[in-house]
């Protein structure tokens, strides 16, 4: 069986990172809690991983919020809430920030991980500098400008430049099936911050339950899709 999981054009195309967006993965009972949900998904999405190339790098994710927070991994064996300084840092043995919505690093061989069911997985490479960021950006975040925070940040710690950056937006939920195009304010905040290079997977969840998951279709019982990015 074809393992339910695609990739997408713009950023195979870059020789120094990885990625993978896991579909909906069929035979999988996800009518649970959120927390046995992701516990059933599991061993699906590890065999995906390594499938992919990630292998037997950590996997870092957030207690995602809908919030604007974004977690910094910016040395090795140091983590960094984005809003706190070096008197914050953490142990990378925890891989789950608390209360972001997002992850950035510069550091190679760390897979960043984010959980979507409608939302958009925003992914942000800047192969010059070179360094990564994973958002996750649905409505609350996308008007709480999670993506723009992560963008700054990058800028802040990191040197990059936005005219550098390939940003690729996942699948997620669009019109008719949501009253709001967040995908396009998310693309209309990249070009504000002169991103030059952005690229719209243009799918709607909602509208392929054979594929994807969607929490609104599927009235909050549904599992999540998993996106991965790092760099080698």
């Amino acid at each position: 069986m074809d393992l339910p999981f695609e990739q997408f054009p713009a950023l195979s195309a870059i020789k120094i990172c990885r990625h993978v967006f896991v579909q909906r993965v069929p035979g999988v009972d996800v009518s649970h809690d959120k927390a046995e949900m992701l516990e059933r998904l599991d061993a699906a999405h590890r065999e995906i991983r390594n499938a992919t190339g990630f292998g037997a790098w950590p996997l870092f994710t957030v207690k995602q919020v809908h919030g604007n927070k974004i977690a910094v991994i910016d040395e090795v064996g140091l983590a960094l809430p984005a809003d706190r300084g070096r008197s914050g840092a953490a142990s990378l043995a925890g891989r789950e920030f608390p209360a972001c919505d997002g992850i950035i690093t510069n550091q190679r061989g760390v897979a960043l991980g984010i959980y979507v069911a409608d939302c958009c997985g925003v992914y942000i490479v800047d192969p010059t500098t070179p360094a990564i960021g994973l958002l996750h950006s649905g409505r609350k975040g996308t008007e709480l400008a999670v993506v723009t925070n992560a963008i700054r940040q990058m800028i802040e710690r990191f040197g990059s430049d936005p005219a550098s950056m390939i940003v690729q937006l996942s699948p997620c939920i669009r019109p008719p099936h949501y009253g709001v195009d967040f995908a396009a304010e998310i693309i209309r905040q990249c070009r504000a911050l002169d991103v030059q290079h952005i690229h719209d997977s243009g799918t709607c969840t909602a509208c392929d339950l054979g594929r994807y998951y969607s929490y609104r279709a599927e009235k909050g019982k549904t599992g999540r899709m998993l996106a991965v990015l790092g760099m080698t």
